[in-house]
Formats: structure tokens, sequence, C-alpha cells
């Protein structure tokens, strides 16, 4: 495939972007007003945004215009993790998009950013939903990529009804503005005649959590990276799936595709998959009690990382659990921050206090049945902000609305108005919180939080709470995933470990 500045012709280029990672799962669902909180933006504004949707328009808009191309960007909405959306909701954007598409006269590639796990109160999945409308506009000659998040459900009839699909590979996604340019790479060389893409699937028959800031992750990305230098490999990619969102694609996959190869594609996926299915054992999580986490951190030096694992709004939970805060407050704990929960009414009743006020709060249990029991304190308002936001991916803006912080006994809070996991420091110290000089900080987030605190941490460590992020992967109540038999549930579902075995005999008897 050729790559860098287009030559031949100009051509019509059009970017949309449309994103929800859907806990089907959680007992709330994410409306109108989700989608204006997390970023809602059209046109050239969308150009504009501070999101990672943004900046991966904006690299489509200046590589188009590099090219001599034109570049139409459509409608970018985002909402944080959640329930189900609204089926109004989303059929509204949709119908916003394919009205754009129309508008924009002839279009030659269609670029479209999404998540991949979003899906409506109906059960409907939204990307394939939404390329299969894209196509009724655009014809067979037009070409359609997606760029999708890995914890997707990534499913065949995507893959047909889109030309290109490129995996995101890291987890903190920090590489979407790296797929972006991929996946433009391969749709304006198809569209050129330049490139022929095709795809296979590889179904590990797993379901996980596969963070890939440490091994044996780091070396299996790696890998996959390693495959794309073969020559007619366009992309390869590993869909974590994304355990909490109960679909008949649901679970681990890996995605090759190459360049007029389909015979590659389908030995490269298999070779690829059949890798990460024999690192799954090493992968199973092995998480600490919230008790067992809180004494490794009384007994370590420096600042030590808690990661609330069961209660983050980044896969889809309310953000008001306070299992872990309890836990610190009934030890003793000092010298600690912990956030940020999602309370509105709280953090209204701290503004209308002002700061320095003592207030008697009842903080968290609020939304359903997996935040839990809420918690009764006497807090000092130590600050609020009208409206904070933290650093969020790839550097961009997270909002987080009306904010405070409290202290209670020794414990810093911070209690915000947008629900959103913790990125990263700066959703403490926008509130002036000095995280870097505490001895304990604990994140409502399971992964995304470890790019930016690493840096001051000692220690990083995930915890088993409570919450709607089941991390027992064998156990999730699933109703509609396809295959039920599936690793941790069942030991070897693919059946490999006796090949192995029976490999490993034959090579004995040479």
């Amino acid at each position: 495939m050729t790559r860098g500045p287009a030559t031949r012709r100009p051509l019509g280029v059009f970017a949309a972007g449309l994103q929800c990672e859907t806990n089907t799962f959680s007992p709330f669902v994410a409306g109108l007003q989700a989608f204006e909180e997390g970023g809602l933006l059209r046109g050239a504004a969308a150009l504009e945004g501070q999101g990672a949707d943004h900046a991966a328009a904006r690299l489509w808009r200046d590589l188009s215009e590099r090219d001599g191309h034109r570049f139409t960007p459509s409608l970018f909405a985002l909402a944080h993790p959640s329930g189900p959306t609204v089926q109004s909701v989303y059929e509204g954007f949709r119908d916003e998009i394919v009205a754009d598409l129309r508008a924009a006269g002839p279009v030659d590639v269609v670029l479209l950013f999404l998540h991949g796990a979003m899906v409506t109160t109906q059960r409907v999945s939204c990307e394939v939903d939404l390329v299969r409308a894209v196509r009724a506009v655009v014809g067979e000659k037009a070409v359609i990529g997606v760029e999708l998040d890995p914890h997707c459900h990534l499913s065949q009839e995507l893959i047909e009804a889109a030309d290109a699909v490129v995996l995101m590979k890291e987890y903190p996604h920090d590489d979407f503005v790296g797929r972006a340019r991929d996946l433009h790479d391969i749709c304006v060389a198809t569209a050129l005649g330049e490139a022929h893409p095709c795809s296979a699937i590889f179904d590990c028959r797993m379901v996980g959590f596969y963070p890939t800031t440490g091994q044996p992750m780091l070396g299996f990305v790696d890998a996959m990276r390693a495959a794309e230098r073969e020559p007619a490999v366009l992309s390869v990619g590993l869909a974590h799936g994304f355990p909490w969102g109960d679909m008949s694609a649901s679970g681990s996959r890996v995605l090759v595709t190459t360049n007029d190869a389909p015979a590659l594609a389908e030995a490269t996926a298999a070779s690829i998959g059949r890798q990460f299915y024999r690192l799954r054992q090493a992968l199973l999580p092995s998480l600490p009690t919230i008790d067992e986490a809180l004494d490794s951190a009384a007994d370590r030096p420096g600042l030590t990382v808690l990661a609330d694992m069961g209660d983050n709004p980044g896969g889809g939970a309310p953000g008001d659990n306070v299992a872990l805060l309890r836990r610190m407050l009934a030890r003793g704990v000092t010298n600690a921050a912990v956030g940020g929960f999602w309370d509105p009414m709280v953090a209204r009743m701290c503004r209308e206090a002002g700061r320095g006020a003592v207030l008697d709060l009842r903080l968290g249990g609020k939304t359903g049945k997996a935040s839990g029991d809420h918690l009764d304190l006497r807090a000092v308002v130590r600050n609020y902000v009208e409206d904070h936001h933290q650093v969020g991916l790839g550097g961009s803006t997270c909002p987080l609305g009306l904010s405070a912080w409290i202290e209670a006994d020794g414990i810093d809070i911070v209690v915000t108005s947008i629900r959103a996991q913790t990125f990263d420091p700066s959703m403490f110290t926008g509130l002036g919180i000095d995280v870097a000089a505490r001895n304990v900080v604990a994140v409502k987030s399971s992964q995304h939080f470890h790019s930016r605190f690493q840096s001051i941490a000692e220690t990083i460590l995930w915890v088993a709470t409570p919450g709607a992020l089941n991390m027992d992967f064998a156990a999730i109540d699933y109703a509609r995933k396809s295959d039920a038999d599936y690793f941790p549930r069942t030991a070897d579902p693919l059946g490999l470990d006796g090949e192995a075995a029976h490999t490993a005999v034959e090579k004995d008897d040479e």
C-alpha cells in the first residue's frame, strides 16, 4: 500500500464520531444530557474541540488538506461510559450524520470514530447500524473506515459493512491518533485503487481485562506491531472486548487486515489469536481486597495509588460507591485523597455553604444497587470550582462540572457534578489538593489513570471493590452472548492445551 500524500486525484472525505461504551448491566441510561456533558460538537466546531474524537478529526482534516482532498466534518458526539443509550437519542444522531453525508455531495471516503460497544435501550448495536446507514447513502464504491476502542464487540457484521476497521492497540488508549492515521491511509489508498483491504477475525473465546502497561501485554502489543511489518499486512489489532456489555459478539478477538491477501489475513489472525490465547492464565487479574490493599499501602514508602476497580465510571459504573472510602475512614487512614465521587447534590450543597463551612453530608449510594450504601460524614468544605475539568486521554479536556473538595478526618475527597473516571492528577490539583504529597490516593478508574499517575506514585495497586464492574469474569450473568463456553468459565475452550501437549510428545519422539 502506498503511504504519504496522494497524488492521483482529489477525493471527498467525510468524517463523524459517535461514542459511548455501554454497560448493559448498568442501572441508568445515556440520554441527550450525557452527550452534552461528554462532548457534542458539529461541523467546524468539532475541529476545535478538546476530546480524543476531535483530535482524530483534526488529523483527518490536516491530512486531507495536505493531499488536496475536500474534507467535511459532521457530528462528533461522546458520552462517558454508561448504561444503554436511549434509542431515540441514538437515532437522532445517526440521522443527523446521514443528512450531513447527503448534503456533502459526492463522497469517496467516510471516516468514523466510534467505540464499538455502544448499545441502545432496544439492544441495537449502534456501530453496525450506523455503518449500514452510511453505506445506504454512499453505495458500494465509496470507502467506509472505522476506528474502534479495543473494548469493543468486534462482529463479522461490522467487518462486512465497512471496508476497513482499525483497533487502538493500547490500554490506556494513548495511541488513538496513530490509529486514526492508519485508518486514513488505508481508506485513501483504497479509494485511489492502491489497496484492496480484506479482513479476518479470530475468536479467542476469552473474556477479560488486559492493561498494556505491563507484561505480558506489552510483549503482545509488540508482537502485533511486528506482524504489521509484513508487507501485505495493513493492520493487526486485538479487540479486548467489553466484559460488561452483554451482546452476541462479546469477548476477545483478533482482527487482521491485509492488502488483497485473504489467506494471509486468516493465517495471521489465527497465529496472533493463538499466541494471545496461550497468555490467558497469566492475564487473569489477581486483585487484593480493600483491607489487603490498605495494609500494603501502610507498609510502603511514598505515594500509593489505589484503583477502585468496581466503581469505575469508565466502565459504566455510577461512580458513587463509598465502600473504599468507608474502610479508609474506619481504619484511620490519613494524609489521603479520594476521587471523584459523582454526587451533584453534595457539590451543590458545598457551593451554597461556602468555603470553610462544616457540613453533615450524605455522600454516595444514590444511583442504584451498584452504588451500595451511602456514607454519612461531617466534612469541611475546603474549596469548590464552578466549571472543574481534568486532563483526559491524549491531553484532551474532560469536563467535571461544579466540583468540591471536602475534607473528613484527614482524607481529602473530590465530588463532581459530571460523572467521569479519574484520568489525571488535575482532578485533584485543580481544586487545590497536592496529591504528590499524600501517602494514599484512591481513584475511580481501572487503567486510564495509569499514564498520568505513574510518574508520581511509588506503588499502584488495583483493588477488588464492590460496584457495577464484576471482575469475576466466569460469573458474569450473560444472556445474549452467543458463546457461553469461554475462558475463564471454561479452562480450555479452544482445546489448544491438548494440541500443545501432543506437539511436545511428537517432538520428543523425534
